[in-house]
């Protein structure tokens, strides 16, 4: 496609009125980030973009930047990625990995672009009144533009998704708030919660040291921002560099308290693991549905997160805050967002992923004896959950944990699998001397029945110790891959000690959401 020539939309009033207040803003932020604060410099390559000058009234004096892939069909989702401070359009859409991932999994992409008689650094105004509520201002600019790109290609009204970079990020916050019933999900890449900062002195604040709200107060500002809105709320994935200074890392926690609060759920994360080594949570809802999800990027600083590269997970071209830590930003949000389950793979194949609560009502453990003898469906699992290790009463105990994974295509070739168990309880340590917590995979159910008995304890799997799961007394712990699951129906996972404890050692972990499954096929 090529780039029409650009056009300059008359400036407002209000514009005029608010730039000496950036200025003072630009000022702080020099100030704050020294000589790091530079101009982003894309990188030259063959027109991909076009812009789009009729979209609305525009009162935020925005620009729009389309991306469609060839031949993209009609009912395809879209997504709005909104640069931060001193880049562009042109410099946030293949640097950051969203315009591969637009050509593989087939939907839309809109960049909207910040003018410079708004903000001489090109930061969208996340911290201005006039430009953060709905039916106003920039807000209402990105808004007027979705609804153009929606009515020009069909896309999925209900698969319609906003992230950005720093200002990028407030302002992806600040679309999630006001137009809840637009996106269903963000991404908040080095951002800062909705609503923080209404004049420069507070925005100077959020940034560093932070604002430290309780989770309602937070969640209040969003529920302001749509009054009588009801839900659905947009799912979110928050990212943060935790050697940031420009934004500080403290402003990932406030963005969860808010969100989490918005959902009604707590701030204990449900899941905690590793993903490329750096920490990932996720936080799910009182229906087990994961809701928001964070990743907290060690030693990184302020920028997008990227793993420049041609593997199926890797994307995007290191620069000017846009950092390569081996870990493709754009890729994980896609995935969180489910746009890599739509899309039509590659040449080679382009694993899909699925991640299963147990089913609670067939979860469960039995004790026997350190010879089996004597077998019995135990009794504390609406109490405690399903026990794995030595009790006190000297029974030995294996947890039986059920999954749909109906889910997964019949011709799918399985490339891995792994469980997520969340701690509840527990005595002693089941992994003293060398003892591991192995898993055993049933492709169907164990016993008789797919509920919880007695014949679970020494019935055959379909694949013995096939993964373990390491030493945990908090949180949450993930398993080694494994690949036996059943496409047609259920696939069972007991867990038991390897070998018999001499003392007293066992852990309780939760069923139903609180363990996953997670499975990537190809």
């Amino acid at each position: 496609m090529r780039t029409a020539p650009p056009r300059t939309p008359k400036r407002p009033p209000h514009a005029k009125k608010r730039l000496p207040a950036v200025a003072v803003l630009l000022a702080l932020l020099a100030s704050l980030i020294g000589t790091h604060w530079t101009a982003f410099a894309p990188t030259a390559r063959a027109a991909s973009l076009t812009e789009v000058t009729d979209f609305g009234t525009n009162p935020g004096n925005l620009r729009m930047f389309g991306y469609v892939p060839d031949g993209l069909p009609a009912g395809r989702p879209l997504v709005v990625a909104m640069h931060g401070c001193t880049q562009s359009a042109a410099a946030f859409d293949a640097e950051t990995g969203w315009t591969a991932m637009a050509d593989r999994w087939g939907f839309a992409l809109l960049l909207p672009q910040q003018q410079p008689g708004n903000n001489p650094n090109a930061c969208f105004n996340w911290f201005e009144p006039a430009d953060i509520k709905r039916g106003s201002g920039e807000a209402l600019s990105v808004k007027q533009m979705t609804d153009r790109m929606k009515s020009d290609l069909g896309s999925d009204p209900a698969r319609v998704h906003a992230t950005g970079l720093s200002a990028g990020a407030a302002m992806t916050n600040v679309m999630l708030a006001a137009y809840p019933d637009v996106f269903a999900s963000g991404a908040p890449v080095a951002g800062l919660p909705y609503a923080c900062a209404t004049s420069v002195a507070a925005a100077f604040t959020c940034m560093s040291p932070g604002t430290n709200l309780s989770p309602s107060a937070w969640g209040d500002k969003v529920r302001a921002a749509y009054p009588g809105y009801a839900g659905p709320w947009p799912t979110v994935s928050v990212w943060h560099g935790t050697s940031d200074t420009t934004v500080v890392p403290a402003n990932m926690r406030e963005t969860v308290e808010q969100w989490t609060d918005v959902h009604g759920t707590d701030t204990a994360a449900d899941t905690t693991d590793t993903v490329a080594g750096y920490p990932h949570a996720v936080y799910r809802d009182s229906a087990g549905r994961p809701v928001v999800e964070t990743y907290s990027i060690t030693g990184m600083g302020h920028g997008q997160p990227v793993d420049p590269g041609t593997g199926a997970e890797q994307c995007g071209t290191a620069g000017a805050y846009v950092l390569d830590v081996n870990l493709c930003a754009a890729y994980r949000i896609g995935k969180f967002w489910g746009l890599g389950d739509s899309g039509t793979p590659p040449p080679g194949g382009d694993p899909k992923t699925v991640v299963l609560p147990s089913r609670a009502a067939d979860d469960g453990y039995v004790k026997a004896s350190a010879t089996g003898a004597g077998p019995a469906v135990g009794t504390l699992e609406g109490t405690y959950g399903v026990a794995v290790g030595r009790g006190s009463d000297g029974q030995h105990n294996r947890a039986l944990l059920s999954f749909d994974t109906s889910s997964v295509p019949d011709v799918a070739t399985v490339k891995r699998a792994y469980v997520t168990v969340t701690y509840a309880s527990g005595s002693g340590d089941p992994w003293a001397a060398g003892n591991r917590m192995v898993l055993d995979v049933r492709s169907g159910c164990f016993g008789a029945g797919c509920a919880t008995g007695a014949d679970d304890w020494s019935a055959a799997a379909s694949a013995s110790d096939v993964a373990e799961i390491g030493r945990f007394t908090s949180g949450a712990q993930t398993s080694a891959d494994f690949t036996t699951v059943n496409a047609t129906g259920t696939t069972q996972v007991r867990l038991r000690l390897a070998s018999v404890p001499a003392t007293t050692a066992y852990v309780f972990v939760k069923s139903g959401a609180s363990a996953t499954l997670t499975v990537e096929w190809e």
